[in-house]
């Protein structure tokens, strides 16, 4: 998905953000931000998608701020949230494959972007698939032997691991977090402090640190295990705007809420609509 209009704002906001998060030090936050606005003007382009713009701002902040991982106190408060709700909300969800994704979707409520308050009031709430395609992903993995399941922000692993769970009854699955720090997406090291590392039965990266995942970046680790997997669950915004991009195989299930607008309108949904799109 390439960047329209709307998203000038938004990278704006982040790198203001990302500042803000990474250091107290007011003339390394304003050298920051003003590097993270000139990468925007240089590079904002109907050709480039957000996600290259947003891997540029990330790593210029850091490496001005020397915070490796400005948004670590985001991170274990999306988990801290995560490990308080998810047993009052998954009951309200059957335990089956669709009851499943749903409170795996319901976890992509989680975002950067938004209040801790707007977060629990949303996780509150039922999932219902504006688009919805889990009947037929079904049908392919019950004939699937290798499944990757691209994880998305920290706090979605304790919604994630049911759904990993009821997957690997049948399949290899892989879940796939990112190589080092970026935004408040999944780590290893986010896998450990939430405490459920050892719950997983296989986890890889993506050799990169990069919002969704930029292929020409990735490990070759990963690039191998994304061409041999029979099926692919893609969580979040991120991963829609990257992979979206390449030619459809009907393998990849985005699973996903529409947080922002040039995404809805991209997948054809009003805003904040969840999805579990097939292709």
């Amino acid at each position: 998905m390439k960047a329209v209009s709307e998203c000038y704002p938004c990278l704006c906001r982040l790198v203001h953000q990302a500042a803000a998060l990474a250091t107290d030090d007011e003339e390394l936050k304003a050298e920051a931000i003003r590097e993270g606005l000139r990468v925007i003007d240089e590079n904002f382009s109907a050709d480039v998608t957000t996600i290259a713009i947003a891997t540029e701002i990330h790593q210029i902040v850091k490496e001005i701020t020397a915070n490796p991982d400005p948004y670590r106190g985001v991170k274990d408060e999306e988990i801290r949230i995560s490990r308080e709700l998810i047993s009052e909300v998954s009951p309200a969800y059957p335990q089956d494959f669709k009851g499943y994704l749903a409170l795996s979707a319901l976890g992509n409520v989680i975002d950067f972007f938004r209040d801790f308050d707007t977060i629990r009031g949303d996780m509150r709430g039922k999932v219902e698939f504006l688009i919805d395609d889990s009947d037929k992903f079904k049908r392919k993995l019950e004939k699937a032997t290798n499944v990757l399941l691209l994880a998305d922000n920290s706090g979605e692993v304790f919604f994630d691991l049911p759904l990993v769970k009821w997957m690997a009854r049948s399949a290899r699955v892989t879940y796939v977090v990112k190589e080092s720090p970026v935004q408040d997406d999944t780590t290893l090291d986010d896998l450990r402090i939430a405490g459920i590392e050892g719950e997983l039965d296989r986890v890889i990266t993506t050799g990169t640190a990069t919002p969704g995942v930029l292929l020409h970046l990735a490990s070759d680790e990963f690039k191998r295990e994304f061409a041999a997997a029979d099926l692919i669950l893609a969580k979040g915004m991120g991963y829609y705007e990257a992979l979206s991009e390449f030619p459809s195989d009907g393998r990849i299930l985005y699973c996903l809420m529409a947080k922002c607008q040039p995404v809805a309108d991209s997948i054809g949904v009003p805003l904040n609509s969840y999805v579990a799109m097939l292709r």
